[in-house]
C-alpha cells in the first residue's frame, strides 16, 4: 500500500473515502451523483442552525429572551458565512503547518468550481486526498459546520450576554479556535490527522470545541440573575421540540454528508445516526423517569441530541450495534452531566451546551477508539484495516489516540476562548446590566418583544 493511501485512510475518516474513487485513475473525475448529494447535505446542515438551533434554544429560554436567542443563531450564521469566506476556509483547509493553514485561499481565491480538487498534502508530501466534488461545494459544506459550531456556544450563556460582545467574540473565535482545530483534524498536514485520530463528522472539531467554549463562557460571565431560585422554566417547549426534530433530520446531512460521496459509508453513517439518536432519547428519558418520577419532553429532545452528538465522530466507522451502545451511554452520561455534575460544580450552563455537546462529544470520541472497525472500509487489506480499528478489534493504540485528541481539543479551546473573552470584556463588556437582564434581552438589546 502506498504511504499516502495509508495516511489518508488512517487519519481522516471524513475525507479518506472521498479519495477512493480517484485511486484507480491518474486523475480524479467529477461525479455528478456525489456532487448532487453533497449539495443536499449542505442544505440539511445549514437547516440545523437556521431554524434548528434557533428554535431549539429559543424554546428553552424565558419569554423575554426568545427573540434575542433566535437572533444570535440567525446573525451568527451570516457573520460566520462571511468570516469563513474571507479567511476561515483558508486557515482550515489551506496548505500549511501542523496547526494552521496558510492564506492561499483568502477570499476563496482560486478554488476549483468546475471539477474535482485535491484537498492537500501532508508535510512530507504524502497523504494527498483527491475528491470527486467541486471545491465550491466542499467549502460551502464546511461553512455550515463552522456556522453551527459558533451558534452552539451561546446556549451556555443564554439570557445574559451583550449582542455586541457576541459579535466581537465569535469572529476571532471562529478564525483562531475553530479553523485551527478543523485544520489539525481534517487537513492532511494537521497534527491530529497525523496522529491517526478518527473524527468522521466533528466530535472534536464541532461538539467538544463548542461545548468547552460554552462552559468557559458560562463561568467567565457568571450565573444568571436569580439562578437557583427564580422560575427559569422554558417558555415554549413546542419550539424546542420542533428545533430538535429539525436537528435530528439535518444530522443525516451532517454525518452521512461527511463521506463526501453517495456511497456505502454514507449509508452506514445515516443508519448508525438514527440508531444512536433513538437510543439516546430512550436512555435519557428512562434515567429521568427513574430519578425524577416523570418522563419529560425536554428530556426526550435532550437525549436525542446527546445521541446525535456522540455518534458524530464514530458515524463512518462503526456498526449499528456499536451505535446502540454509544447512543445509550451518551443518554445516561449527558443526563448526569446536565443535572448532577452541573449542580455539584455550580456553573450556570443555561441550555446545557457543555452537558450535551461537550460531554456527548467526549463520550463519542473516546468510544470511537473502542468500536471503530477498519475492515468495514478496507476489506482487501486486513493489516491496514487494523491500523484504523479500535480497541475491540485489536488496536488498543487507537483508544489512546482518541483520548489524546480530546485532551488537546479541550485544552486549546478552553485557553483560547478564555483569552478572547477577556479581550472582548475589556473592549465592550461581556454582560448586560442586572436591570437589563431582568427586563430581558429582547427589549434591551434589540428594542423588540413578543406580543
Amino acid at each position: 500500500m502506498k504511504p499516502w493511501m495509508r495516511g489518508a485512510l488512517l487519519a481522516a475518516p471524513m475525507l479518506a473515502l472521498a479519495a477512493l474513487p480517484a485511486m484507480a485513475a491518474d486523475e480524479p473525475k467529477l461525479d455528478a451523483g456525489n456532487t448532487a448529494w453533497m449539495i443536499v447535505a449542505t442544505c440539511l446542515v445549514l437547516m440545523m442552525t437556521i431554524p434548528g438551533v434557533a428554535l431549539f434554544y429559543a424554546g428553552m429560554v424565558r419569554k423575554k429572551t426568545v427573540l434575542a436567542t433566535m437572533m444570535q443563531s440567525f446573525f451568527v450564521a451570516a457573520l460566520i458565512a462571511v468570516t469563513w469566506m474571507v479567511a476561515g476556509y483558508s486557515i482550515a483547509f489551506g496548505n500549511g503547518g501542523l496547526y494552521f493553514g496558510d492564506f492561499s485561499k483568502v477570499m476563496l481565491a482560486g478554488i476549483e468550481w468546475n471539477g474535482p480538487f485535491i484537498l492537500g498534502k501532508g508535510l512530507g508530501g504524502e497523504s494527498e486526498v483527491a475528491t470527486t466534488i467541486p471545491e465550491t461545494v466542499f467549502a460551502m459544506f464546511q461553512m455550515t459546520f463552522a456556522i453551527i459550531t459558533a451558534a452552539l456556544i451561546f446556549g451556555a450563556v443564554a439570557d445574559r450576554m451583550k449582542f455586541s460582545a457576541v459579535c466581537l467574540f465569535i469572529v476571532p473565535w471562529s478564525l483562531l479556535v475553530y479553523s485551527p482545530i478543523a485544520h489539525a483534524v481534517w487537513h492532511p498536514a494537521g497534527l491530529i490527522w497525523a496522529w491517526g485520530a478518527l473524527d468522521f463528522a466533528g466530535g472534536t472539531v464541532v461538539h467538544i470545541n463548542a461545548g468547552v467554549a460554552g462552559l468557559v463562557a458560562a463561568i467567565v460571565l457568571g450565573k444568571r440573575v436569580g439562578y437557583g431560585h427564580d422560575n427559569m422554566s422554558p417558555h415554549n417547549l413546542a419550539f424546542a421540540m420542533i428545533g430538535a426534530a429539525l436537528l435530528w433530520v439535518g444530522w443525516f446531512g451532517f454525518n452521512a454528508g461527511s463521506s463526501l460521496a453517495a456511497d456505502g459509508r454514507a449509508g452506514m453513517a445515516m443508519l448508525v445516526t438514527m440508531v444512536a439518536a433513538a437510543m439516546g432519547t430512550l436512555t435519557w428519558v428512562f434515567a429521568e423517569w427513574a430519578t425524577k418520577g416523570k418522563p419529560s419532553a425536554l428530556g426526550a429532545i435532550s437525549g436525542a441530541v446527546a445521541g446525535l452528538v456522540a455518534i458524530t465522530p464514530a458515524s463512518g466507522w462503526v456498526f449499528p450495534g456499536a451505535a446502540l451502545i454509544i447512543g445509550g451511554a451518551s443518554g445516561v452520561i449527558c443526563f448526569w452531566a446536565a443535572t448532577a455534575l452541573k449542580k455539584a460544580l455550580g456553573y450556570d450552563d443555561s441550555l446545557d451546551a457543555f452537558g450535551v455537546h461537550g460531554v456527548g462529544g467526549i463520550v463519542g470520541a473516546i468510544l470511537t477508539g473502542v468500536f471503530a472497525y477498519g475492515m468495514l472500509y478496507k476489506t482487501d487489506d486486513a493489516e491496514a484495516a487494523l491500523a484504523y480499528s479500535g480497541l475491540l478489534y485489536g488496536n488498543p493504540d487507537m483508544l489512546w489516540i482518541q483520548v489524546k485528541s480530546v485532551l488537546v481539543t479541550i485544552a486549546y479551546s478552553a485557553v483560547a476562548t478564555f483569552i478572547l473573552l477577556k479581550i472582548v470584556d475589556a473592549m465592550v463588556g461581556l454582560r448586560v446590566s442586572e436591570e437589563e437582564e431582568r427586563e430581558g434581552l429582547d427589549v434591551t438589546q434589540h428594542g423588540e418583544r413578543l406580543g
